[in-house]
């Protein structure tokens, strides 16, 4: 079995205490063992990419831009075997595992192209014969920390513009997908990348990711995760006063008005709703219908929803692969089992027992729900759809907003004007119209409002604002 070792300072370092990382398709498929650090190994990783920052922040953009263009184009170049990787690993079908693995790919390819796009202002003063000039420059050492439901394409758009805009980077993924970010690792190391200036520590959050978020020559983190985590690194990082990113939940809203097309309505909150497992931040899990398309749009989203097939993520013909592992498919059945009790009725959302042993589950809707129950008020982070019943545009825009979160929303109708309208009003950092909430470009903007999100936005050339600092410079001219 294959051992896999963080790599720090430009050589790769064991720290003992492998952990296999299993298929959960499969979990008798032992996809290899991976060191598991701790906060000697970040200190040791602090260390190497303060040693480099300098050295770094000096380099051409040409160097920069080199860089993750050959990371992007070897991506690409290997998308198929990644994406099996990914698949074994996270569970998502192969056909979404190639195509994350092309996105990081182009993610890498757009920050390439944007290490040569570095500007600044020069303006002149209000006072006689100064100039002034604007400038951005690299933050210094950034600690990243990722999720395991996009475990290429999250550290692909963390960590392209952290190298783009000069900052060294000490990267923690998740402990249940290594395997993509240890790729990366690989991919960047052979790049040429200069020992120091990207370092991978993997291991628990508890060891490895409670240190980077505290360690003094940290100077900025950007965290994707659960929203009680993410608060108590907002907590630390303002105590420490270090810059801060964060992206967190969602209980995103997607509203059918009377007037949506069923033939557009229907597979997009099918694909928002159940697709990727239900496992994504901008999965539509409260459906808000109006009265006078509830019953048509009930029925023919529940025939499409039993008509998916849950299976091994590297079957072709599978639509919605397993949970990503035990504990949170156990999460999710929960949530059914309380469902039960709260909702009028639930459609499927049990455990299937298949041919391989995995975590598999059917999807499940939730038909007669309000937004008060739990199960719409709490994120599942799994293939649960509630749907919700209401008279009019008015109760569904309130019904949207009425959350603690902000990340996603969308609206069905063929009405532009009450499409228009919601785009205005929706509290909600990104909004879709007749399109699934999930499912986002690479060169805009990422983010939330309220409990999903803090700091900065994330990729486009928003992502500067937080890889970057701004440095005003006067110059007498006289």
């Amino acid at each position: 079995m294959k051992k896999h070792d963080n790599l720090i300072a430009g050589q790769w370092v064991s720290h003992g205490n492998y952990q296999e990382n299993r298929n959960p398709s499969d979990i008798t498929d032992v996809i290899g063992l991976y060191t598991h650090g701790d906060a000697a190994a970040v200190d040791d990783a602090v260390a190497a990419a303060q040693a480099a920052r300098a050295g770094w922040a000096a380099a051409t953009p040409q160097a920069r831009h080199d860089l993750l263009e050959k990371t992007g184009r070897a991506l690409a170049e290997r998308a198929e075997e990644i994406g099996r990787l990914l698949s074994r690993e996270e569970g998502k079908t192969l056909a979404e595992g190639i195509g994350e693995t092309m996105r990081a790919a182009q993610v890498f390819k757009f920050f390439a192209g944007e290490a040569l796009r570095q500007t600044g202002d020069l303006t002149p003063s209000v006072r006689p014969d100064i100039d002034v000039e604007i400038t951005r420059e690299p933050v210094g050492v950034v600690g990243l920390i990722t999720p395991w439901n996009f475990p290429i394409a999250i550290p692909a758009w963390k960590i392209a513009p952290a190298l783009a805009y000069g900052n060294c980077v000490v990267m923690k993924p998740a402990e249940l997908t290594p395997g993509c970010a240890h790729v990366i690792a690989e991919i960047l190391h052979d790049s040429g990348c200069p020992a120091g200036v990207f370092n991978l520590v993997m291991g628990r959050g508890s060891a490895v990711g409670e240190a980077i978020v505290t360690h003094p020559g940290i100077d900025a983190v950007s965290f994707t995760g659960s929203a009680a985590t993410g608060g108590h690194i907002a907590e630390t990082c303002g105590r420490l006063r270090k810059k801060v990113q964060l992206e967190m939940g969602g209980k995103n809203p997607m509203v059918v008005l009377d007037d949506a097309d069923l033939s557009v309505a229907v597979p997009a909150c099918l694909n928002g709703t159940f697709f990727s497992t239900g496992q994504r931040c901008t999965a539509s899990s409260r459906l808000i219908v109006t009265e006078g398309i509830h019953d048509a749009f009930v029925a023919e989203l529940t025939r499409q929803m039993r008509a998916l097939r849950v299976g091994d993520a590297l079957d072709p013909a599978t639509q919605i692969g397993p949970v990503v592992d035990g504990r949170q498919l156990q999460s999710n059945l929960d949530y059914v089992a309380l469902a039960r009790d709260e909702a009028q009725e639930v459609i499927g959302g049990d455990r299937l027992e298949l041919a391989q042993q995995g975590f598999y589950q059917a999807p499940a809707l939730f038909l007669g729900t309000t937004n008060a129950m739990r199960i719409n008020r709490e994120e599942i982070f799994g293939p649960c759809g509630s749907v919700i019943r209401v008279a009019d545009f008015d109760e569904a825009l309130a019904v949207a907003n009425d959350t603690e979160f902000g990340l996603s929303a969308g609206i069905c109708t063929s009405s532009l004007r009450a499409a228009r309208d919601f785009r205005r009003r929706v509290q909600a950092g990104m909004v879709m119209v007749n399109l699934p909430t999930a499912g986002v470009d690479y060169h805009v903007p990422f983010g939330g409002r309220k409990g999903s999100s803090f700091g900065p936005r994330e990729q486009g050339r928003y992502a500067a604002e937080f890889y970057t600092t701004v440095k005003t410079s006067y110059v007498f001219a006289g």
